[in-house]
C-alpha cells in the first residue's frame, strides 16, 4: 500500500468516525431529553411540587441535568469538525481548474472513457466528459494529472464532493491496470500539504 492511498485511507476512516460519532451523541442526546422528561414518581407519602411553576422548574433542570454531559460532547464534535474544515481550506490548490494540457493528457490516459465505477468494481462504459478531481478539490485535493480522473456526467455528479474510500481508490487503480501500459503510473488520488 503507498503512502498516498494510506493517507487518503487515514482521513477517510477519521471523517468516518467523526460522522458516526456525532450520530450516536446525538442518539444519546434524543435519549436523555426523552428520560429527562418521563415523569417520576413522587416519593411515598410525600407531597409533589405545589405549583405549575415548580413543576416546570424541575423538569427544566432534570433536561438541563440530561443534556449537559451528550451537548459537551456535540461541542466538542462540533470544534473537531470546525478544525478540520479549515484544514481543509488552508490545504485547497490555489488553482481550481485543470490545464488544458492535464485535461488531453487525463482523457488520452482514459481513451476518452469514464473511469469511475459502474457497479460491481466494473469501470462505467459511458464516454468520458469532465475531468473531475478524485481527492475533491474542496476537500484539498490537488489539480494535478494524479489526482484527475475521466468521468462521465451521471458519475461526476454521483460523486460530488465525497472522499473516495480506500477501497474505491484501490479498484481504481486496479482498474487502470487493464488499460494502462505497464510502465504507467497507476496511482490516483493526491492532497496539497498544509502550508
Amino acid at each position: 500500500m503507498g503512502e498516498s492511498m494510506q493517507e487518503l485511507g487515514r482521513i477517510y476512516w477519521t471523517r468516518q468516525g467523526l460522522r458516526l460519532a456525532y450520530s450516536a451523541v446525538m442518539v444519546w442526546l434524543a435519549i436523555s431529553v426523552m428520560t429527562a422528561l418521563m415523569p417520576k414518581e413522587s416519593p411515598a407519602g410525600g407531597a409533589g411540587p405545589s405549583s405549575a411553576a415548580e413543576v416546570l422548574r424541575g423538569l427544566a433542570d432534570s433536561v438541563i441535568a440530561a443534556v449537559t454531559l451528550p451537548g459537551l460532547a456535540v461541542f466538542v464534535l462540533f470544534i473537531l469538525a470546525a478544525v478540520i474544515g479549515a484544514q481543509d481550506v488552508r490545504r485547497r490548490d490555489p488553482v481550481r481548474r485543470f490545464t488544458r494540457q492535464q485535461r488531453r493528457d487525463g482523457m488520452a490516459r482514459a481513451d476518452g472513457r469514464c473511469e469511475l465505477e459502474a457497479g460491481f468494481g466494473r469501470r462505467c462504459a459511458r464516454p468520458a466528459e469532465h475531468g473531475d478531481h478524485f481527492y475533491p478539490w474542496s476537500k484539498g485535493g490537488s489539480t494535478s494529472l494524479q489526482n484527475f480522473v475521466a468521468a462521465c456526467t451521471r458519475c461526476n455528479r454521483a460523486k460530488r464532493a465525497r472522499i473516495p474510500s480506500p477501497g474505491q481508490q484501490q479498484r481504481m487503480e486496479r482498474r487502470r491496470r487493464d488499460y494502462l501500459p505497464p510502465s504507467s503510473s497507476v496511482s490516483v488520488g493526491e492532497r496539497q500539504p498544509l502550508p
